[in-house]
This record gives C-alpha cells, structure tokens and sequence, in this order.
C-alpha cells in the first residue's frame, strides 16, 4: 500500500489530491507542523525533515510535483498522465512543473517574511515584493484558461494538480482576490472535483484521529 507523510495543506496536499483523483488505497501519516522541529524522530523517515514523502513498495519520492507525475504515467496513463506521442507533452510537463517551481517558490517567501520569522525580522518589502511575483507569473495563465477549461491536453491532468495547490496556497495567503477572472473561474471549477473535496476531508479526519491540529500549516514545506 501507498504511505504518505503530510502536513496539513502543506505541499504535500498535491499526491494527497492525486491519490483521490485515481481512487488509491493509501496510508496518511500526518505529521505537526514543522515536522523536522515537532516530530524529530520523522527525520528517520526523511532525513530532509519535509512533506510529502511518500513511499510505494521500493519506491521512496519527496518531491511533490515529481510524485504527481509518477502516480499519474504509473496509474493513469492517458488520463491524468499526458503520453509522449500526445501533442501536449510538452506543456504538460512544462505547467506540471510550473505549479512548484514558479508558482510555488515565491509564496514560500512571502510566508517566511510575514509570517515565520519574528517581528522584528519580517519583511514587508519582501512580502509585497513576491506576491507581485507570484501574481504576475500567475496572470501568463490567463488567455490559457480563458481559451479552454484546463491546462493542456484537453482535459484534467496531473498539471491542474501541481498548478492547483498553488491556488489554494494562495486562498491561504488572502491573494485569491487577485485572480484575473479566467484564472478565478478556474480554480473555482477546480474546487469543485469530488477528489479535492474527499482529499480536504481525509487530511482533516487524518489529523484528528491522529491528535495533530486541523489548521493548515503555517509553511508549504
């Protein structure tokens, strides 16, 4: 059976979602956030200290993006998977990615400088600074999602997965308003999915069953 290690909302939501989508048996060890300083002995686990990690018979990921992608050409291919001879493989690795790696990163650091680190080392430029960031990247999705219901290939893919929590990171961060309209449709749509719903729920019954709190963390990380 699949075993993932997640925080509540943290990055680690993106197999969380995934998993739902293709209906999989797994195992949700939540983790307190942070775990590398609130569960120590998880550094055994993942030596990083962070979530997802995720674990499939031999098969040991921690890198979410790269998770969605292997449970998707695993499990899915076709479907949540885009295949090499599809005319959309490209832009399907290329928003797979887009989701962490552009949309992601800079959220991490308006998180750190408004709310990790203590007063007197939190940055507003900072923060202001990278939520620019992220919301200028985040509007090259615009006539993309005004054009078609999802990023690539036609229909729901992996893709909306990875570019999909950096919409709800950024409902986290009250950046939401912000949306450009056909980017705000989206992600509207996208909350709708049973399997985002059945993922919100499982991460909540997970965490109390197992006594870590409910709230989202703090960091994606």
């Amino acid at each position: 059976m699949i075993t993932l290690h997640h925080c509540v909302s943290a990055r680690s939501f993106r197999p969380l979602w995934m998993l739902e989508e293709l209906g999989l048996a797994y195992e949700l060890r939540m983790q307190p956030f942070p775990p590398r300083v609130k569960a120590r002995e998880y550094l055994e686990v993942n030596p990083l200290g962070t979530v997802p990690a995720l674990f499939d018979g031999a098969v040991r990921m921690t890198e979410s993006a790269a998770i969605c992608q292997y449970l998707a050409a695993r499990h899915s291919p076709g479907n949540l998977d885009v295949g090499v001879n599809e005319p959309d493989f490209g832009a399907y690795l290329n928003f797979l990615h887009f989701g962490e790696a552009t949309l992601t990163f800079p959220q991490t650091l308006v998180l750190r400088y408004s709310h990790f680190e203590p007063p007197e080392r939190r940055q507003p430029q900072v923060v202001e600074d990278y939520a620019r960031w992220f919301l200028a990247r985040l509007r090259t999705l615009e006539p993309r999602l005004a054009a078609q219901p999802y990023l690539c290939a036609q229909r729901f893919t992996a893709a909306d997965v990875s570019v999909g929590y950096a919409l709800l990171l950024a409902q986290h961060l009250g950046l939401s308003g912000s949306f450009t309209p056909a980017v705000q449709a989206y992600w509207q749509a996208l909350q709708r999915r049973d399997a985002y719903a059945r993922a919100l729920r499982a991460q909540h019954a997970a965490a109390e069953a197992q006594g870590v709190p409910t709230l989202p963390a703090p960091d994606t990380r």
